[in-house]
C-alpha cells in the first residue's frame, strides 16, 4: 500500500497548492491563515488559525532540525547517543537564533546555494538510483522485505494512520502564500511560479525517494539512525559515486536547517500582527536594533529547545504532534477563500471557479485533520488538540486585558473648557518654604487643593498639623485647601 498511499498524498498536495495559488492574487500583501480566517469567517477562527500556525511553526524549528542533525548522524555514527544529537540539536537551533537576532543581508543568494545543491543531489539520487535498482540490478518495484510478525491487521484504520504519517511531507506549503511581498516585482506572478514549481519538486522528490525504498527494501528503525533516506543514498552513491553520499548528508541538514529557518521570519511576524490586534503582549510587535522582531524570535528559539529537550530529539515521536495544526490552519485559511469569493460573486468574473477550487481544498484538508486527530491521538495528537483551545482562550484574555486597560485609560473630557474643573493633589513632607511654594503654584490652577502626608513619625505629625492650621487662616474662605494624612503601613 505504500505507493498508492504515496500518490494520495501527492494528489492533496497538488489540490492544496492549486488552492493557495488562488490565495496569492487574493492578498498580494501576505495571505497567512490568521489573516484569511480573520477578514472571512471571523475572530474566533482567526485566532484557531493563528494556534494552529505558532504551534506549526514551532515543531518546524523542532522537527527540522532534529532530522537534519539525524542526517549528520548518519554521515558520522559516533554522534548517534542521545546526549550528543540532543546537544547539537539546541546548539543548531541557536545558532539559527544569533543569525536571525543579528540579520543577513542577501539571504535570498546565501540559501539558494545549498537549496539548488539538495535538489540537484536528490534528483541525481533519484536517476542513478531507479537506473540501478531497475536496469542493473533488476529489483521489482517493492522489494523483499524481511518477514515481520503481524501486529495488527491491514485495516482502513492502519491504512489511514500511513497516509497520516505521510501528510507531514506537505507541512511549509503555505509559507509562499504568507511572504508575497518579499518576492520581486511582479510579486504576485513570481509567488504562484515558485509555489507551482515547489508541488513539483516536492511532488517528484517525494515519489522518486518512495519507489526507491521500496524497491532497495529499505527499512526504518526505531532510533532512526541510520536515517531511511541516508540508507538509501549509502546504496546508490557507490563506486564512482562515493563521494556523493556525504555530499548528500551534508546538503540535507543544510536544507532541512533552512526550513527550520522560514519559522524565523514567520512566527515573529504572526505574533507581530497578534500583538497588534491585542491577541499577544506588546512586546511582541517591537523591532530590535536590527529592525527584527526580537522577542519572538528568542520565544521561538526557547520553545523549540524544550521540545528538542523533552522529546530527546525523536523525529517520529515530533512529527506525531506536527501535522494536526498545519492542516487545521489549511482548512480555516481555505474555507475563509471559499467566503470571499462568495462575497466578490459580482465583481470577480471567475467567482465561481475559484470558489469551487478553495471549497475543494478546505473540504481535502479537513478531511485529512480528523484523520490526522484521529489515528495519531493517542501517538501524541492530542497534545494540539488541547493546545489550541487552550491557546486562544489566552489569546483572548490578553484581549480582554488591553480592553480593560483601554477603557480605564481613556476618560470622557468635557468638550468646553467651562465644564472642566480641577482637583489637585500635592504630596508635603513637611510645611517648609518648598512646600508652600508647590501649594501656591496648585492655588493658582484651582481652588479645589488637597495636601497628602504620609504619616512615618508622630511628633512630625503633630507639627505638621499645628504649622498647617496657622498657614491656612490665610486662606481666602472659598478656597477648598485641604490636608489629608495617610497612616502608612510600612511605619517601623
Amino acid at each position: 500500500m505504500t505507493l498508492p498511499i504515496s500518490f494520495a498524498i501527492v494528489g492533496l498536495l497538488v489540490i492544496v497548492a492549486i488552492s493557495y495559488r488562488q490565495t496569492i492574487p487574493a492578498y498580494p500583501n501576505g495571505g497567512g491563515s490568521y489573516i484569511v480566517a480573520k477578514d472571512n469567517l471571523g475572530m474566533l477562527p482567526g485566532l484557531v488559525a493563528a494556534a494552529s500556525l505558532m504551534i506549526d511553526y514551532v515543531l518546524t524549528v523542532a522537527v527540522s532540525v532534529s532530522a537534519g542533525v539525524l542526517a549528520l548522524a548518519t554521515l558520522f555514527p559516533g554522534l548517534a547517543s542521545t546526549t550528543d544529537v540532543v546537544t547539537i540539536d539546541v546548539a543548531l537551533v541557536l545558532l539559527i537564533t544569533i543569525v536571525n537576532l543579528r540579520g543577513v543581508r542577501e539571504s535570498g543568494s546565501i540559501f539558494a546555494i545549498p537549496t539548488y545543491i539538495f535538489i540537484l543531489s536528490a534528483l541525481l539520487l533519484i536517476i542513478v538510483g531507479c537506473f540501478k535498482s531497475f536496469f542493473v540490478q533488476h529489483n521489482p518495484v517493492i522489494g523483499n522485505f524481511q518477514f515481520a510478525k503481524v501486529t495488527e491487521p491491514l485495516s482502513l484504520f492502519l491504512i489511514l494512520k500511513s497516509f497520516a504519517a505521510g501528510c507531514s511531507a506537505m507541512t511549509g506549503v503555505e509559507a509562499i502564500s504568507n511572504g508575497v511581498p518579499a518576492f520581486k516585482k511582479p510579486e504576485t506572478r513570481n509567488a504562484r511560479t515558485t509555489l507551482t514549481w515547489m508541488a513539483v519538486i516536492l511532488g517528484t522528490l517525494f515519489i522518486g525517494i518512495t519507489v526507491l525504498a521500496t524497491s532497495y527494501h529499505i527499512e526504518a528503525n526505531s532510533a532512526s539512525n541510520p536515517t531511511v533516506i541516508g540508507q538509501i543514498a549509502l546504496q546508490v552513491f557507490s563506486g564512482p559515486l562515493y563521494f556523493m553520499f556525504p555530499v548528500f548528508q551534508i546538503a540535507t541538514l543544510l536544507i532541512l536547517t533552512l526550513a527550520a529557518n522560514t519559522s524565523y521570519s514567520d512566527f515573529p511576524r504572526l505574533s507581530s500582527l497578534l500583538a497588534r490586534d491585542k491577541f499577544l503582549p506588546h512586546q511582541f510587535a517591537f523591532r530590535g536594533d536590527r529592525l527584527a522582531f526580537s522577542i519572538g524570535i528568542i520565544f521561538l528559539a526557547l520553545l523549540a529547545s524544550l521540545l528538542l529537550i523533552v522529546f530527546q530529539g525523536n523525529t517520529t515521536q515530533l512529527i506525531n504532534l506536527y501535522a494536526v495544526g498545519v492542516f487545521m490552519s489549511f482548512t480555516l485559511s481555505q474555507s475563509g477563500m471559499v467566503r470571499h469569493w462568495w462575497r466578490l460573486r459580482h465583481e470577480h468574473k471567475g467567482w465561481l471557479r475559484s470558489m469551487v477550487i478553495n471549497g475543494l481544498g478546505a473540504l481535502t484538508t479537513l478531511l485529512v485533520s480528523l484523520v490526522i486527530a484521529s489515528t495519531k491521538f493517542l501517538e501524541g495528537a492530542w497534545i494540539v488538540v488541547i493546545l489550541i483551545p487552550l491557546l486562544v482562550l489566552m489569546f483572548l484574555a490578553i484581549h480582554r486585558h488591553y480592553q480593560t486597560v483601554e477603557r480605564e485609560r481613556i476618560v470622557n473630557i468635557p468638550a468646553h473648557p467651562k465644564d472642566i474643573h480641577h482637583r489637585l493633589i500635592v504630596p508635603i513632607a513637611g510645611l517648609d518654604r518648598a512646600a508652600i511654594q508647590s501649594l501656591a503654584y496648585a492655588r493658582s490652577i484651582s481652588k479645589h487643593v488637597i495636601a497628602v502626608h504620609v504619616a512615618v513619625d508622630t511628633d512630625e505629625v503633630n507639627k505638621l498639623r499645628d504649622a498647617w492650621q496657622q498657614w491656612q487662616k490665610q486662606l481666602h474662605n472659598d478656597e477648598e485647601t485641604h490636608l489629608v494624612i495617610i497612616e502608612s503601613p510600612y511605619r517601623s
